[in-house]
């Protein structure tokens, strides 16, 4: 084993490799509860402080959750330095994604990344590697436009009716955007294989490689920071808000979760040879049986904004159907149901999942439900193979007050997560849905003020 001054010195060398490459800083970010990575930043012959545990924060009230406490501890934030990376916007800066904890001995109670490993080593303990895929969505439109009222694409090709929905032309009108975040991704090795625009007018989707559930979240989070980064470069702003206007589609972010053997890295979905329904094991079949079985305390999670419930509906204001989940369901090739078995690929898909929910949490909390489903061998039920919005099941939760009500009074919550996480998110986004609900609007205005 590396002694303490071996690694030091290992620490030593590598910033002097970096330096000698351009860099000039190091950041380790720890990310909050709303997704956005939080950190101090250092010069880089302070590689080594960092990587030790420098640098302390006192996170609570100032990472979106939980209320200021200037009495309580500080936390450090550790690096993972097999996740730095640099910047392709700017090559001065190294990136590395941080846990946070007590004096680098135990984890942070409040700390997402930390969560989600905890789920990971329990997957470990049943023989599996969980693996995700993520189809983040999000829009990109004209600064200009956020004092007009409504957001302006950057696409010249003007509406494309009923949707522009992978649009040769509207995809090559932002090109100059789409091209830079191609050229980032490639530089980091994210593996990309496509991109297109979405069915809102200057909405897209890029779809990367799958991996391991703790590298795919730290993926999403770098990605969201790049996005909005490349954006700015090409004078333009980027939102991951779920659902901007009534009237457009909204911003998925669709977890595709699978789980591979420990012994000899077999996917476990997969029945070889196997057609239809006889195509998925019996592990698959409880994974999702588990899932649905906590789908309302999931929503929380992968749904944590008031915003994000205008985005679960069956129909946007103009009568298209939205494509968004409104029911607890399963099917093969069902985009209508939560989860989709789909054809082309050994995962669940998980559709309810939206642009703003925090990888990490919601991760961890829909595998932690995916294993109780296979441990207690839940039945999903039958697949659904109508459209799951005219269905007699179980909706989803319609408000964020439903599922933050789901989430503290299931069982599962309790496990995966402490209970001064339980309570401090809890506490936030009920204050949340309370702010939201006390607005009296102008459209409610327009309603009732003569007419009542």
């Amino acid at each position: 084993m590396d002694t303490v001054s071996e690694i030091a010195q290992e620490h030593r060398q590598l910033a002097v490799d970096l330096a000698g490459r351009g860099v000039k800083y190091a950041v380790a970010s720890w990310i909050d509860v709303l997704g956005r990575p939080k950190s101090k930043m250092v010069p880089i012959d302070h590689l080594p402080n960092l990587a030790a545990g420098s640098e302390r924060y006192t996170p609570r009230g100032m990472g979106g959750i939980g209320r200021m406490n200037p009495v309580e501890d500080e936390v450090a934030g550790i690096p993972d330095l097999s996740t730095l990376k640099i910047l392709p916007w700017d090559r001065t800066v190294a990136w590395m994604v941080a846990d946070m904890s007590f004096g680098g001995r135990e984890p942070y109670a409040l700390c997402p990344r930390s969560i989600l490993k905890k789920q990971v080593a329990a997957a470990a303990e049943m023989g599996y590697v969980a693996q995700l895929g993520v189809e983040p969505e999000f829009y990109v439109f004209k600064p200009e436009s956020l004092v007009e009222g409504r957001l302006i694409p950057m696409a010249l090709s003007g509406e494309v009716k009923p949707s522009p929905a992978y649009d040769v032309e509207s995809t090559l009108d932002a090109m100059p955007f789409l091209d830079r975040m191609c050229s980032y991704m490639d530089e980091l090795d994210f593996g990309l294989y496509s991109f297109d625009s979405e069915g809102g007018e200057g909405q897209y989707e890029f779809d990367f490689a799958h991996a391991p559930v703790v590298e795919s979240a730290d993926k999403l989070t770098l990605f969201r920071l790049m996005a909005r980064q490349a954006a700015k470069e090409c004078g333009l702003l980027a939102t991951f808000m779920p659902k901007p206007y009534a009237d457009v589609w909204g911003s998925g972010a669709h977890f595709n979760m699978s789980l591979e053997s420990t012994e000899n890295g077999e996917n476990m979905f997969r029945v070889p040879g196997g057609t239809g329904r006889e195509a998925w094991s019996k592990e698959t079949y409880h994974f999702v049986g588990g899932i649905l079985a906590h789908a309302r305390a999931l929503s929380a999670l992968a749904n944590p904004t008031t915003n994000s419930y205008r985005r679960l509906v069956p129909r946007l204001a103009d009568g298209q159907i939205s494509w968004a989940p409104t029911k607890i369901s399963y099917g093969f090739n069902n985009r209508s149901c939560m989860l989709r078995m789909p054809a082309n690929r050994p995962a669940v898909e998980n559709r309810a999942v939206d642009s703003a929910a925090n990888t990490y949490l919601t991760a961890a909390f829909m595998l932690a439900a995916g294993l109780d489903g296979i441990r207690k061998g839940t039945d999903p039920g039958q697949a659904r193979d109508d459209l799951a919005y005219m269905s007699e099941v179980e909706d989803l939760p319609r408000t964020l007050l439903d599922a933050v009500e789901a989430f503290e009074n299931d069982p599962l919550t309790h496990e995966v997560f402490h209970e001064a996480f339980v309570k401090d998110y809890a506490e936030m986004k009920v204050a949340e849905w309370e702010r939201a609900h006390l607005e009296v609007t102008d459209s409610e205005r327009a309603a009732y003020l003569l007419n009542l």
